[in-house]
């Protein structure tokens, strides 16, 4: 018999990871630190009227780890809120410019990523 992994989250959360995402870290978690925290429904409202770039693959990942808890899970959608949006760096383009004089000047091109775990809260948790 095959061995299951592990949860790598607690009995009450879920999780989302996207990987690849084109832009820098640092944008990222500008838009990551809007959510963290906040209840579920209201991190998805902020996202969807946020100006920043990053907004909608977040938006996203936050979708995907709600239906990850609703549908894997079975908890309860209405009391999910984002415990922990992290961001790291994942990828990185390298590519050169030809410049003045026979040199060169690298362009980088960085790729993010981020992990999003909602967990579900009791009534007495959310006052």
């Amino acid at each position: 018999m095959a061995k299951t992994n592990p949860r790598r989250v607690g009995e009450r959360e879920a999780l989302a990871v996207a990987n690849t995402l084109r832009g820098s870290p640092y944008k990222l978690n500008l838009v990551a630190g809007l959510i963290r925290g906040k209840k579920a429904e209201e991190a998805l409202n902020l996202l969807k009227f946020s100006n920043k770039g990053f907004a909608e693959p977040v938006q996203k990942a936050l979708a995907s780890a709600i239906a990850n808890a609703e549908n894997n899970h079975n908890l309860d959608v209405d009391s999910l809120v984002v415990a922990e949006a992290s961001v790291g760096k994942s990828l990185t383009m390298k590519r050169f410019k030809a410049r003045a004089r026979g040199r060169s000047a690298a362009i980088v091109k960085p790729f993010s990523r981020i992990r999003i775990v909602v967990r579900e809260q009791d009534e007495e948790e959310q006052n």
